[in-house]
C-alpha cells in the first residue's frame, strides 16, 4: 500500500535494514531480497522509494530487479507453485508439469488465478534432485511426479 507520497509503506524492520546495509557494497540484491521477503514482490512504489533510499538509480534497480528472475515485479498467488526447471527435473518433464499446472488454473507466465489464490513459476534448482520432477506450493515439496498428479496437488490447496 502507498502513502500520501506514493511510497510504499515500509515496516521498521526494512526501514531498519535498509539503513543498516545502503552503504555497504553490492548491498543492493540484500536490500532487494528483504524487501521481497516482507512483501512477496516488489511493487513499482517499492522500487522507487529504494532508489530514493540508497541513492541507487531507478533505472539500476530495475535493472536488478529484471535481470535477476527471483525478484517478482507482480504480486505472487497466496499459493505460490514453484515448478523446478534443474537439470533432472528438466530431463524427466517438468516443463509438462509448468504447462499442465498453467492450463488447469488458466494462467499465463507471471499470471495469477483471477480469485489470487494461486501463481505458476518456474525455478532453476529446488535441491531436490532425488525426487525429479519437483514441484513446491509454499514451502510443501512434491516429487517424482507426472501431469496426471498436479490436479490433486491443486485440490489440496484450493479453498484454504
Amino acid at each position: 500500500m502507498a502513502n500520501a507520497d506514493g511510497d510504499q509503506k515500509f515496516p521498521q524492520e526494512l526501514l531498519s535494514f535498509i539503513e543498516e546495509w545502503k552503504e555497504k557494497k553490492g548491498s543492493l540484491i540484500m536490500i532487494l531480497h528483504k524487501t521481497q521477503e516482507i512483501f512477496g514482490f516488489i511493487s513499482r512504489p517499492a522500487a522507487e522509494q529504494l532508489a530514493r533510499m540508497t541513492g541507487i538509480s531507478l533505472a539500476r534497480v530495475y535493472g536488478v530487479i529484471t535481470f535477476y528472475h527471483f525478484f517478482k515485479t507482480t504480486k505472487p498467488g497466496k499459493h505460490k507453485i514453484s515448478v523446478c526447471l534443474g537439470t533432472a527435473c528438466y530431463l524427466k518433464g517438468a516443463q509438462d508439469l509448468i504447462e499442465e499446472t498453467r492450463k488447469l488454473l488458466g494462467i499465463e507466465p507471471n499470471g495469477v488465478t483471477e480469485d489470487g489464490q494461486f501463481s505458476v513459476d518456474p525455478v532453476r534448482c529446488v535441491g531436490c534432485c532425488g525426487l525429479a520432477p519437483v514441484i513446491t506450493v509454499g514451502t510443501d515439496t512434491f516429487g517424482k511426479l507426472t501431469k496426471n498428479m498436479i490436479p490433486d496437488i491443486i485440490a489440496k490447496y484450493q479453498n484454504v
